[in-house]
């Protein structure tokens, strides 16, 4: 018993190694560039998926983990919106960006897109982020965001006007040659 013990938490050691860096970079585009709250997001991602992981080895049972990356991702845009709703103020602090070198273009580019998502309400967010970084079928992403379909459609169509609006001729120069 010790030694399967042993063997499923260094099951989960090596999954959470692995997915540890994907799930900050999904967790980073959710919060809007907080690295802080990502890594928090992260840490309570790793911690429920911890605490589920006897589900990945249950054949019969109907709450089974099939997909443990899948899960992860599902739990960590969860967590989020669930901060989202807890948040009882929406101030950001500001930042004072450093003068642009010339191979900072990417960077640059980086963060005014994520500036822009910072400024799209929390589950517009979550649906971009799942939609065109995870790369999530409609489906996959309202059952993660707890929408139907075509809310989701819907939420990409006026979330990405929205980015559109504010990225604006910005985005031309930083993408520009």
């Amino acid at each position: 018993m010790a030694r399967r013990r042993a063997a499923v938490e260094e099951e989960f050691v090596a999954f959470a190694t692995v997915r540890s860096g994907p799930l900050y970079r999904s967790a980073y585009f959710l919060t809007g560039g907080d690295a802080h709250l990502a890594e928090d997001l992260v840490q309570e991602t790793l911690g429920q998926m911890y605490a589920q992981w006897h589900r990945l080895y249950r054949p019969s049972w109907a709450g089974r983990i099939d997909n443990a990356a899948g899960y992860a991702q599902t739990v960590l845009v969860r967590a989020f919106l669930t901060h989202q709703r807890k948040r009882s103020s929406s101030e950001r602090p500001s930042r004072v960006l450093p003068e642009e070198s010339a191979h900072e273009r990417d960077a640059a580019l980086r963060m005014a897109l994520v500036d822009a998502l910072a400024q799209l309400p929390p589950r517009d967010r979550a649906v971009v982020v799942l939609r065109y970084w995870e790369d999530r079928s409609v489906e996959e992403t309202a059952v993660i965001v707890k929408v139907s379909s075509s809310a989701v459609r819907t939420r990409c169509t006026r979330a990405l006007a929205r980015l559109r609006s504010l990225l604006g001729a910005d985005l031309a120069e930083l993408v520009a040659p």
